[in-house]
């Protein structure tokens, strides 16, 4: 009888087991978002560019320009995406919610900066969209990717055209995180950078936790996955916390998060935005049915929060 009922719970401890190794590859292995659109379908004139990160990896992006102005923004995206959007494709990745949702249109988010008299600096982040591999593909929750925002910050202050202007920075995500650590890495960097808008910074271990609920996972295999995520990337789960990055963010700050977003801890995004020691700083929750999504498509809805606390801060 023993016998019998541990060969029958068999099946369910192998199909655990291949969940935990299939969560541990997706921090190297992902499908790419492909760039599928480009500014022009916004009637947005634009320049492809090319540059390096800190660590000499070359990056990709469009130069979106403002006729007369003097003000830059430096966009990257989340995780996933690329400076695009969301393609049709990888919607299934993120569930039926997703595909409910509005889409995840970063074009029309340069359209409305380009409008409000911003020049553009939108670029991909290292093994995401068409930028080559690199540090075993791993994705690092925003460490590596660290050096790709001190790369586009480089770019902008050593071009001709560009190095006079003032700089703010709107980064989604995975790329949140990246320009997080990079304030803990290297806070000279960003001096002379006017303000930060900061999009739903990515909570590794709130998303670990969610999807374990979804896949039926018990909690008490979280240390086997860090274990295994551990060999796959070299960070400990715990190591992908933005929360302790958020403590060296000496500039101004609005944090934004969607209120429904199931793969998120509420008290995240809290905890972040209270770590946060610069004064100026804001923290808007967004209400809606489609968690992230909404949050990716707030700034298109309501743009004029977040373009006056850009115009208050850019000045």
């Amino acid at each position: 009888m023993m016998a019998r009922a541990q060969h029958q719970l068999k099946p369910d401890e192998d199909a655990s087991q291949n969940a935990l190794q299939g969560i541990a590859d997706s921090f190297i292995e992902w499908p790419r978002a492909p760039t599928l659109r480009c500014p022009d379908a916004c009637g947005l004139e634009f320049e492809h560019v090319w540059f390096p990160s800190e660590d000499g990896l070359p990056l990709q992006g469009w130069f979106i320009p403002a006729s007369g102005s003097s003000k830059i923004i430096i966009a990257n995206h989340p995780r996933w995406l690329d400076r695009a959007d969301l393609p049709p494709h990888l919607i299934p990745l993120f569930g039926s919610r997703a595909a409910k949702g509005p889409e995840s249109d970063f074009i029309a988010d340069y359209k409305i900066l380009h409008d409000a008299g911003y020049n553009i600096l939108a670029y991909d982040l290292r093994n995401f969209g068409p930028v080559g591999a690199v540090n075993g593909s791993a994705f690092s929750g925003g460490r590596h990717e660290s050096r790709d925002v001190i790369g586009a910050l480089r770019y902008v202050r050593s071009h001709h055209d560009l190095r006079h202007m003032s700089i703010g920075l709107f980064s989604r995500c995975v790329g949140a995180n990246a320009t997080l650590f990079a304030m803990t890495r290297r806070p000279d960097v960003f001096v002379d950078v006017r303000f930060m808008v900061c999009a739903q910074p990515f909570f590794v271990e709130a998303v670990l936790n969610r999807a374990f609920e979804r896949l039926g996972i018990p909690h008490c295999c979280l240390d086997d996955l860090d274990n295994r995520v551990f060999l796959n990337t070299g960070f400990k789960i715990a190591q992908f916390s933005p929360i302790p990055w958020a403590k060296s963010v000496a500039i101004p700050t609005l944090l934004y998060q969607a209120t429904r977003d199931c793969s998120r801890n509420p008290d995240d995004i809290h905890t972040a935005y209270d770590a946060i020691p610069c004064p100026q700083k804001k923290l808007v929750r967004i209400d809606g049915k489609n968690g992230s999504s909404d949050g990716y498509a707030y700034f298109q809805r309501q743009p004029n929060e977040i373009l006056s606390w850009c115009e208050e801060h850019m000045t």
